[in-house]
């Protein structure tokens, strides 16, 4: 996906369809589906810095669109957000209390799932 943000421009509301989306763009990186086909396109590009920076990887480009397709099969609504649209989003600061303890009847069901997952035969050394 190359160039996403001059691709959206051609999609127009109530007039293309998924046909028309799917020829411009391809197939989408997720498709979700609830009252209304959700399909959200994700174009990034990395590249290395200067030897000075020790090589790291810089993002570049970090590019999303999401469309909202109806029953009928017609682009309704579309949303296209970039790099500096992305640091404009804001958060909650709420947080998530913990409900249960780590000795609940879950946590120990989970915690006895994920080892028998990594040690199947119970051959790995306890540390």
């Amino acid at each position: 996906m190359h160039f996403l943000d001059k691709k959206q421009e051609k999609l127009v509301l109530n007039s293309t369809n998924k046909n028309d989306i799917l020829k411009a763009l391809g197939p989408p990186s997720t498709e979700s589906t609830f009252d209304n086909d959700v399909w959200i396109y994700i174009e990034r590009k990395e590249s290395k810095t200067s030897i000075a920076t020790l090589g790291r990887r810089k993002l570049t480009v970090n590019n999303v669109l999401i469309l909202e397709i109806n029953d009928m099969g017609v682009l309704i609504n579309k949303e296209f957000l970039d790099k500096n649209a992305m640091n404009n989003i804001k958060f909650s600061k709420r947080k998530t209390k913990v409900i249960s303890s780590k000795e609940s009847f879950v946590y120990e069901f989970l915690s006895s799932l994920r080892q028998k997952i990594n040690d199947p035969l119970g051959q790995k050394k306890i540390k």
